[in-house]
């Protein structure tokens, strides 16, 4: 064919005879690779020629099966995408684009090897590539027929189902996003109508099941509290974490439990022993109890069988009430003096070491502690002092009949606060011992504060960012002391230092039993639990924070709040 006709046909050829030259490129492509290596499988070869092509390939019938096929796959894509971009876009510019994006990954890589036939089959293949053209351009005539007769019934449902392949990513994962919306928040009104259920069944208390203290305990659910209708739960909600009041009569009855600790249990549940300090003694006095009856099982060895027992046994405590601080530290200090047992004394040796250590424990922790304090702050109490407390403290107790025994002038305020008003008992034994008092309850605290020269206040435990942990209303009385500038010193032994950190009264706190709140048969809250949604709180502690406090003074020095970590790192170096 001469050169000058190609230039015509090259302006004037459509995108479908373009394509079929593609195709018809990698036909000679793949006739090229069947002449250098014929396939074991071919069937009888068919020449196709051209008029003015001086040379032949050579194409199987095989392959010739494979292109039709591809090449009427094309045609029928290309005839739907024709048909859906005329239905739903009459206007589109860019057809190219919107093709590609529907193409199948075998019709890509059809096109990329049709352009490298194309660039191999060099300058002398022009005509070749036409005549090939032509045929294939009949072929999709011949079958476009077809193919837009079996489109023509397609509902629009089938239209839509040809758009969904051209969402782009990002449209697929928004439409994913919206579904996983969409899916949270019916859970999310789910669990509200389930969170809502509980309330409205709080006045049908007496058909509700009880849950045992054990199961509760080791559960993750809010634990039930005793009330005048036992199985009414007196939960609030933000204080859902903390552990309630227990009935102690579950409590007396387990083989595993030595008598000692069960009688310290049923005491710690009906609050008979409280204070930090006489907590800790009267658990030290039941585990030395628990270390002399104790009996090594055959073939066991003796540290690690006692170690188990006792933890049983402190769980047991645990149970019946949440334990304190300092016992918590005696108990970690026993743990450690058991590990350090040697393996080769006889078992009697070791119970003596375990039992001279508990009564060693106390006597420093506790007796030399509480006269080293009292000892610091009988330079600071004089004649005409007026010294406010708050509830009732050992510590306090006796610095007071320290400072009585030296014939000190001073009187004393006793501040107490309902349910517990421990401060009577402070009221009983100070008065015992001649010293003048007053006492009040805590919304006169204001009237009082005046005549107050000193504020004296026992603590629950000190944590390690300075904060003081004692009873409910110990916060309170030390902030309306810094209004009146009072100085607030706080006494508190090393041993009840944690190493816990808390600025608030939710997040570590003991519930007391709800019931305590009710004064008498006359009271509002006598009926609480069948009142629906009243919920009565009883917090035992609350946290004071260290700029209300002016001292601490301890068995070591009178030191700042911020001082704490300093003592928990030396402590063990100085015996303490």
């Amino acid at each position: 064919m001469p050169g000058n006709a190609v230039d015509p046909l090259a302006t004037e050829k459509t995108r479908d005879q373009i394509m079929a030259e593609r195709e018809a490129k990698k036909l000679a492509k793949q006739a090229k690779k069947q002449k250098t290596a014929p396939t074991p499988t071919a069937a009888t070869p068919a020449v196709l020629t051209t008029p003015s092509a001086p040379a032949t390939k050579i194409i199987t019938e095989v392959e010739q099966t494979t292109i039709t096929t591809k090449l009427t796959t094309t045609t029928t894509t290309k005839v739907q995408d024709a048909v859906a971009s005329k239905t739903t876009q009459p206007a589109a510019v860019n057809g190219k684009d919107a093709e590609a994006g529907e193409k199948t990954r075998e019709q890509i890589k059809a096109e990329r090897e049709a352009k490298k036939a194309a660039k191999k089959a060099g300058k002398g293949g022009g005509a070749k590539v036409e005549g090939i053209a032509q045929q294939l351009a009949d072929l999709k005539v011949a079958e476009k027929a077809p193919v837009a007769a079996s489109a023509a019934p397609s509902t629009t449902e089938a239209d839509q189902e040809k758009k969904k392949p051209a969402l782009s990513k990002a449209e697929r994962r928004a439409i994913q996003e919206a579904q996983r919306a969409a899916k949270a928040q019916v859970q999310t009104k789910k669990a509200q109508h389930a969170a809502k259920a509980p309330p409205s069944a709080a006045p049908k208390g007496p058909n509700r099941k009880s849950v045992s203290p054990t199961t509760a305990a080791t559960s993750s659910s809010p634990v039930k509290c005793p009330a005048s209708t036992p199985n009414v739960d007196c939960r609030v909600k933000l204080f859902n974490h903390l552990v309630c009041a227990k009935e102690d009569s579950q409590f007396i009855n387990d083989p595993l439990v030595h008598p000692s600790i069960a009688r310290l249990g049923v005491q710690y549940a009906k609050r008979t022993v409280v204070g930090s300090n006489a907590r800790c003694i009267a658990f030290l006095h039941a585990l030395r109890q628990v270390v002399h009856d104790f009996e090594t099982p055959a073939k066991k060895e003796f540290g690690r069988s006692l170690d188990a027992a006792v933890k049983h046994h402190v769980d047991h405590l645990h149970k019946c009430r949440p334990l304190a601080v300092s016992v918590s530290n005696a108990y970690k200090q026993f743990k450690n003096q058991l590990t350090q047992l040697p393996a080769d004394v006889p078992e009697t040796e070791s119970k003596e070491l375990l039992v001279h250590f508990i009564d060693t424990y106390i006597e420093n922790q506790i007796g030399k502690a509480a006269q080293a304090i009292s000892g610091f702050l009988q330079e600071k109490i004089t004649d005409g002092d007026v010294l406010l407390t708050f509830a009732c403290s050992s510590l306090i107790q006796f610095i007071c009949e320290e400072a009585k025994r030296r014939q000190v002038a001073f009187r004393v305020i006793v501040v107490d606060s309902r349910p517990g008003c421990e401060g009577q008992e402070l009221l009983r034994r100070l008065h015992a011992t001649g010293i003048p008092c007053t006492y009040v309850l805590i919304n006169a605290v204001g009237y009082v504060m005046a005549e107050a020269t000193k504020v004296l206040l026992g603590a629950h435990a000190l944590l390690a960012n300075g904060y003081v942990m004692a009873r409910t209303g110990t916060a309170q009385v030390a902030l309306v002391a810094n209004a009146h500038n009072v100085p607030v010193l706080v006494c508190c032994e090393t041993h009840k230092f944690s190493e816990r950190f808390q600025t608030d009264a939710i997040v570590y706190n003991e519930l007391s039993d709800p019931n305590q709140l009710v004064r008498g048969d006359k009271c509002q809250l006598s009926n609480w639990a069948a009142k629906g949604k009243l919920l009565p709180l009883n917090l035992s502690y609350d946290i004071t924070p260290p700029e209300l406090v002016s001292a601490v003074v301890t068995e070591v020095a009178i030191l700042p709040c911020t001082s704490v970590p300093v003592i928990l790192r030396i402590k063990p170096d100085i015996g303490y």
